[in-house]
């Protein structure tokens, strides 16, 4: 059977780039849907998109009328999004773009944080819940068998947080004991590539995604001051200043940094914990379930990206 013609939304972000990588490197003809159609697409090797091995067209999934016009004439009919903030509807003009130009099967960037049905999410639950609403709408227009929400763990990327702390050499963090499972974004794009062109694995349309082993955020500074050959002192910080650092230095809505600090500091030690969310040994295995490959570790992630811990 020929591999489908798939549309990947977002594919200068991490994980966009590398799910169109992999449906590329999987036989399907692969359509870069970008607002900018001149910005670059990390990873990808420009002479194939000169050659004519990718196409490139105008979309805005903030638009569904630009989305309707890219599938359309494109004649993709798989598509993969991820979650549009400041949507007014949370995005359902858009599924319903998706759904009236030819698509057959969304592959969404959602959350782990859901656990369980989308419905049953409190809108308390800040990230969550956003995530929650574009799911229901994705089951009432494409249905159970037409969309797969891969919902990925805590990215290894966060921890881009600690840079201007390796930089002081004083890295200051709230909850050092707290385990995340640090994915890699290569490997979420593996994955929801590979469901993307093969369809889904089975009945189940979320798909957990998690790197191969649970870390401490101490260990995952100590990992990357191993790998950068720097010497930096840890400094446990209090819920105050943790939530000064959100609202202020980052300029997070308040709920958006109670629910982090919630989270974050939520620790058990008879369980397994990603921000508080429990996760069994089996799903730390689940990149492999779905690419056949193993994810890479924190380690090797901190090696392939130290680049990104270095002022230039």
């Amino acid at each position: 059977m020929a591999a489908p013609k798939v549309i990947v939304f977002g594919p200068s972000g991490a994980v966009g780039s590398a799910t169109a990588r992999a449906a590329h490197d999987l036989g399907a003809k692969v359509v870069l849907a970008m607002r900018d159609t001149k910005k670059p697409i990390p990873g990808l090797d420009e002479a194939k998109l000169r050659d004519g091995s990718f196409e490139r067209v105008q979309a805005d999934l903030h638009s569904p009328d630009t989305v309707r016009d890219a599938v359309s004439s494109t004649q993709a009919t798989r598509a993969f999004i991820y979650i549009a903030h400041r949507s007014s509807d949370n995005m359902k003009s858009t599924i319903q773009a998706l759904k009236s130009a030819g698509i057959d099967l969304v592959v969404l960037l959602s959350s782990f944080t859901i656990q369980g049905e989308p419905e049953d999410v409190k809108s308390s639950e800040v990230i969550p819940y956003l995530h929650a609403q574009v799911e229901i709408n994705l089951r009432e227009v494409f249905g159970p068998g037409g969309y797969i929400a891969a919902r990925p763990g805590s990215f290894a990327s966060n921890t881009i947080q600690y840079k201007a702390g390796f930089e002081s050499g004083l890295v200051k963090i709230f909850a050092p004991d707290a385990t995340v499972d640090g994915i890699a974004q290569e490997d979420i794009g593996r994955a929801c590539g590979t469901v993307l062109v093969k369809g889904p694995l089975d009945e189940n349309t979320a798909m957990y995604l998690y790197g191969p082993q649970l870390i401490s955020q101490a260990d995952c500074v100590k990992t990357l001051a191993k790998v950068l050959g720097k010497s930096v002192t840890i400094e446990t910080i209090e819920r105050e200043e943790a939530y000064k650092q959100f609202t202020e230095q980052r300029r997070w809505p308040a709920p958006l940094a109670e629910y982090m600090i919630r989270q974050s500091g939520a620790i058990d030690p008879a369980r397994s914990l990603v921000c508080g969310y429990p996760v069994g040994a089996e799903q730390l295995s689940s990149v492999e379930k779905y690419t056949g490959k193993k994810a890479i570790t924190f380690e090797e992630w901190a090696e392939q990206n130290k680049q990104m811990f270095i002022s230039s």
